[in-house]
């Protein structure tokens, strides 16, 4: 249950015969051919006693959760935030709204099934390969290990495909029923209810501050919506514990229960919609000090993480700040609003945010293997979902074994592997990959063991001094001239091959000691049209230190990928829903609306140097979600300087351009 396993979740598997939102999964026709499958589902005809649907933030009672995201706490609070907002020489209150949204992955879930008695054989995509296993048998009363699930490469997770889903479910189940090997693939719009959404939000910001600009109060309390029968809470105020500095921070959430899907993890859960919010509220308060934003910012700039007084792992944002303005040539930007067009009349903005996301970690196992013909292995059960994970993993795995990487064979993507973890919150790399640089360094020491303990090897007697290994060889520490390679070492030894494990796991006491986040600055340009209200956004840069930086060009790759979500959160996506059915309207690519390659602009993605030696054995903080976070208050606050109107509904439409706004 959610009690024992945070990542526990119901879902509709037709337990029973009431329909609890739209597109829930209420019949599977199970045919020979999709044709043949269509039709069937076409016939049926199912009844209905129709109730009236719950919908909207205002659509139900509202109340506490008992927790938002995964057993974080609802609320927190510091210092008297009520006091300082009283006594404030400049304050503002304002509320934004922020959509549901819901994913739309290249590849929709699907899952190819087949029994052999009990043992069951699966393709399908998924972002936590041994939690689904240990999940399935669970639900089936057999051995994790009769659950063998291959799943190489994702067409797109965003944490979609962190859990098992109903549909996935019913796919084991049809194959069960005809003992035949079943395939069973959700249509796009099949994917808006049973799969997971961000939860639409309605967050309200109070913030206070002296008369040099000096935050005195940060109050963000979030109204987030779940289903009528499972909790998770979208953790949107949550964006506000750790970024500025204040003496008094408050935040709380409430919820209402509707008719539709669970919402659940989504790129940035929590932090996406949360740090909008946030951002743009920074923007307000600084315009209502007289203040840049930018120097707003670093005027409130946190040295410690402010609510817990915890010292931050590493910081490198006031270098995200300097590089990003920089080479954005925010210097040059006016004070107030509507100072700058284009040379064809369209009104120009400049607008910036802050890009915060903690630098998670997760537990992991991975396996080497170094053999005598000079070949190795590295074997772990990652996911790679087009971020390139293979890719890094790989690079760590060569360098934990000191050989190119052409050398070793890396294994992922299948049950039976180690358990590499869940490839969710941008921790991925970080937990795999310590899980493998541990492996490495364990098989590294079974090698030196043999070595140093031999007498006819060059490194005997090494072991005080210790050996390093570089190139497929074990040289001593205090006589570099003195080496012997694996492979000879393993032949004296008679040894066929050496294997080790290495487990990967977040360190308790420096997570204790230290406030753990990537940080990062967003600067981005918008030209509106002062006539028609169409919006373009024609730059963006963004600087973001995340640690140690294993692969530039695919971390460089997943920054536009953030970045390009924030546009699409501020100027595009938005499910729309029937009030009276509680049926999303829009559940397609054609009218669910997200960015193409002409919405995107020119894109800069700075990479800051930022050492960590305590968030983990390779310092790596992830990049995933990070970039999100920043880019979106970037876009609406550039919005604002462009046209004069501050929107606080998402996403911009051009009537609220047209129409003055709505605060």
């Amino acid at each position: 249950d959610a009690k024992t396993n945070p990542f526990m979740f119901r879902y509709e598997a037709m337990q029973n015969d009431r329909v609890r939102y739209a597109n829930q999964p209420i019949a599977v026709v199970i045919a020979e051919t999709l044709e043949a499958a269509t039709e069937g589902a076409a016939l049926l005809a199912p009844t209905y006693e129709v109730e009236p649907a719950r919908t909207g933030l205002d659509g139900n009672e509202s109340f506490v959760p008992p927790a938002v995201g995964v057993g974080n706490p609802s609320a927190l609070r510091h210092g008297d935030v009520d006091g300082a907002l009283k006594t404030s020489a400049h304050a503002i209150d304002v509320t934004y709204e922020t959509p549901a949204q819901y994913h739309n992955a290249m590849e929709p879930h699907g899952i190819v099934a087949q029994w052999d008695g009990d043992k069951l054989s699966i393709d399908t995509p998924t972002q936590g390969l041994v939690m689904m296993q240990a999940r399935i048998a669970g639900l089936f009363g057999i051995p994790p290990g009769n659950v063998h699930i291959r799943s190489p490469f994702l067409g797109g997770g965003f944490g979609s495909k962190g859990l098992i889903s109903g549909p996935v479910v019913l796919g084991l189940l049809a194959a069960k029923l005809v003992q035949r090997p079943v395939k069973l693939v959700l249509r796009r719009d099949q994917m808006y209810g049973p799969v997971g959404h961000r939860s639409p939000t309605r967050q309200r910001l109070r913030m206070a501050t002296a008369k040099d600009g000096a935050l005195t109060a940060i109050d963000h309390h979030a109204k987030v919506a779940s289903s009528t029968f499972d909790d998770f809470f979208e953790p949107a105020a949550n964006a506000s514990h750790s970024l500025y500095a204040s003496p008094a921070i408050a935040i709380s959430h409430e919820a209402v229960r509707l008719d539709n899907g669970t919402p659940l993890f989504m790129r940035a859960p929590g932090e996406a919609p949360g740090s909008l919010a946030l951002e743009c509220a920074i923007d307000e308060m600084a315009l209502a000090c007289g203040m840049d934003p930018l120097a707003f910012r670093l005027k409130n700039y946190a040295e410690v993480e402010p609510i817990s007084g915890r010292p931050f792992s590493s910081k490198a944002l006031r270098e995200c700040y300097t590089q990003g303005a920089e080479r954005f040539g925010w210097a040059k930007r006016p004070l107030e609003p509507r100072q700058m067009r284009d040379e064809n009349g369209f009104l120009v903005g400049w607008g910036m945010g802050t890009a915060i996301f903690p630098a998670l970690m997760f537990a992991a196992e991975a396996r080497a293997v170094l053999r005598r013909d000079g070949s190795a292995t590295m074997e772990t059960g990652a996911h790679d979902m087009g971020q390139g994970a293979w890719t890094a993993l790989a690079q760590i795995a060569a360098d934990a074994l000191a050989l190119g990487i052409d050398e070793v064979e890396f294994k992922a993507g299948t049950s039976d592997l180690p358990d590499a973890g869940i490839a969710g919150g941008s921790a991925h790399t970080a937990t795999a990959g310590s899980a493998i640089h541990n492996a490495g360094a364990a098989v590294i020491a079974k090698l030196a063991e043999l070595a140093t303990s031999d007498q006819r090897s060059p490194l005997f007697g090494a072991g005080n001094a210790g050996v390093i290994a570089r190139g497929g060889r074990l040289h001593r520490r205090d006589d570099d001239s003195r080496s012997e390679s694996y492979v000879d070492i393993l032949a004296r030894a008679g040894l066929a091959e050496v294997e080790a494990r290495g487990n990967g796991a977040i360190d308790p006491a420096a997570q204790a000691n230290y406030a753990m986040q990537a940080h990062g600055a967003v600067f981005a340009e918008v030209k509106v049209d002062p006539e028609l209200g169409q919006i373009r956004v024609s730059r963006m840069v963004g600087a973001f230190a995340a640690g140690r930086v294993i692969n530039p060009r695919l971390v460089k790759s997943q920054y536009f990928g953030g970045m390009i979500w924030g546009i699409s959160f501020t100027l595009h996506e938005e499910a729309i829903t029937d009030r009276r059915s509680g049926r999303i309207m829009n559940a397609n690519l054609a009218e669910y609306h997200v960015p193409v390659n002409a919405d995107v602009p020119p894109m800069e993605a700075l990479m800051i140097d930022e050492h960590d030696p305590y968030v983990n054995p390779l310092g790596i903080k992830g990049v995933g979600e990070i970039a999100i976070t920043g880019s979106a208050g970037a876009v609406a606050n550039a919005v604002w300087h462009a046209t004069g109107v501050r929107v606080r509904r998402f996403p911009i439409r051009i009537d609220d351009l047209l129409k003055g706004g709505d605060g």
